[in-house]
């Protein structure tokens, strides 16, 4: 029977980054993926500043911009079908909306700008699902990460020091198993995770059609008295909002005429579906694993919760469990992790992803075509189109306010370490490249587990995942290192 360190259930850029994240730390992973092929269904289109930030921290940024640039290419293509011109590129970075009622930018004129603090990552919002599963799969490949696809997880066996994983071509050994199999994931529900939560209420379609008597659409997110609907950035992009309930059935297969006759009811444009190139449908039920981690079987992504999505939320925050989670597991792998360490993935990550099921919560409240749900929509838009409020909700889409409580009052501590230029020129996420932590300050240390670079500014510690763990001043750096890195000496 072949060994692993780790299984990972699920091919998505979740289990991609998870994978990619331990190989990078000589861990030897499988990701088993039931699809023979990448899912090309139309997904996720944008990330925020911490997926962006992630991405730059492992050198992966080059793959990036090019990737915008060719979908900022299609969103053009559409402007012009439509006669209209790209925009000039705002002041401040692309900051969305919030449940449908769009930001702008000019509100944060003359105002504290918090995105200059993260660099290139900052302007980099355009990478769909699939462009980024196919950066991440060729850079877990190249890192040695092994991936299986059309290979189905058909149980596992969990013991005190190992799991023996079921695949549909053979079982194998490992010491972990990773679930990032999903929404319906498997291993959550072998494994017997409680998944608590709220049911749908709501039906929602997004595609990429061939259609006739577009024209009349109005262009981005827009709220009717029957519904929501969308129309771009891209040629014969789609997505449409019903309250009347959640489908009868989500696994049937989507037609032209069921996106038809959807498209119509919420827009009152009489629209021809003529071809159905990738559709999905999707609700608005939130509910999220109460732990993410059972022994040796741990969930991240999807199959550890799931919304609606709303402000584009989905993919980042699964992004954000795959960091959070690769350096601390391939640590316990590598008998090198303090104790607690792992168990601070849940305590980490699950209020985020709580703080994200209710950011998709209120904005489905919004929308929705009731007299006290306009009220509501009526007040939060006017204080949307304030500069407080703009700041408020864009900081919030972006990532920006996302922290984690690691005991300490400073407000860098437990947030991404901020664009920082070192002595020798250069950029901090450079010395995040090989998965290493970074200790900033005139200090000597003997451990491969860190660099330690000198610059002008405070002193910091800043964890492997990125995230500011001490400053000078705020505490004491040895019980910094032992919490995270089980100690190292300093000079």
């Amino acid at each position: 029977m072949t060994t692993y360190d780790v299984v990972v259930a699920g091919a998505g850029p979740v289990g991609l980054m998870v994978a990619s994240e331990l190989a990078l730390r000589g861990v030897r992973v499988l990701v088993a993926e039931r699809l023979a092929e990448p899912d090309l269904t139309i997904k996720a289109g944008a990330i925020n500043v911490p997926t962006a930030e992630a991405l730059d921290r492992r050198g992966l940024m080059p793959r990036v911009l090019e990737a915008q640039k060719a979908q900022q290419a299609k969103i053009l293509e559409f402007l012009k079908s439509q006669g209209r011109e790209m925009p000039a590129m705002p002041r401040k970075p692309f900051i969305g909306h919030f449940g449908a009622i769009w930001l702008d930018a000019d509100n944060l004129q003359n105002h504290d700008d918090p995105w200059a603090a993260h660099g290139p990552a900052a302007h980099i919002n355009m990478l769909s699902q699939q462009e980024l599963e196919a950066i991440l799969a060729e850079h877990a490949t190249a890192l040695g990460a092994e991936i299986r696809r059309g290979v189905t997880l058909t149980g596992f066996a969990a013991g005190s020091d190992s799991v023996r994983v079921e695949l549909s071509d053979g079982p194998v050994e490992a010491g972990w198993l990773v679930g990032a199999d999903g929404g319906r994931s498997v291993v959550r529900k072998l494994a017997g995770f409680d998944f608590p939560g709220t049911g749908p209420r709501i039906t929602g379609h997004q595609a990429i059609v061939k259609m006739s008597g577009a024209e009349q659409l109005r262009g981005g997110w827009n709220v009717t008295d029957t519904g929501v609907y969308v129309s771009g950035p891209v040629p014969g992009r789609i997505l449409t909002v019903e309250f009347d309930g959640p489908p009868a059935d989500r696994d049937t297969p989507i037609t032209a005429a069921e996106l038809q006759a959807s498209l119509r009811a919420v827009s009152g444009v009489e629209v021809t579906v003529e071809e159905v190139l990738s559709a999905t449908r999707f609700t608005d039920n939130a509910r999220q694993a109460a732990t993410y981690r059972m022994g040796r079987v741990l969930l991240a992504g999807d199959a550890a919760h799931v919304h609606s999505p709303f402000g584009g939320q989905g993919l980042n925050l699964g992004i954000g469990d795959a960091m959070n989670l690769g350096w601390k597991l391939a640590a316990e792998i590598r008998g090198r992790a303090p104790e607690g360490l792992l168990d601070s993935y849940t305590a980490e990550r699950h209020p985020i992803g709580a703080w994200v099921l209710d950011w998709t919560r209120a904005q489905v409240e919004i929308m929705q075509p009731g007299p006290y749900n306009r009220a509501i929509r009526a007040v939060v838009a006017d204080l949307a189109a304030t500069r407080d409020g703009t700041m408020y909700l864009g900081t919030s889409i972006s990532g920006l306010r996302q922290r984690y409580d690691l005991g300490s009052a400073n407000d860098l501590v437990g947030r991404g370490a901020p664009e920082i230029v070192l002595a020798d020129g250069r950029r901090l996420a450079e010395l995040l490249h090989d998965g290493r932590g970074v200790l900033l300050g005139d200090f000597t240390v003997e451990d491969d587990r860190l660099h330690v670079a000198k610059t002008e500014g405070t002193a910091m510690l800043v964890r492997p995942d990125g995230i500011v763990a001490w400053v000078e001043g705020d505490g004491d750096l040895d019980s910094a290192l032992r919490r995270w890195f089980g100690g190292v000496r300093v000079g």
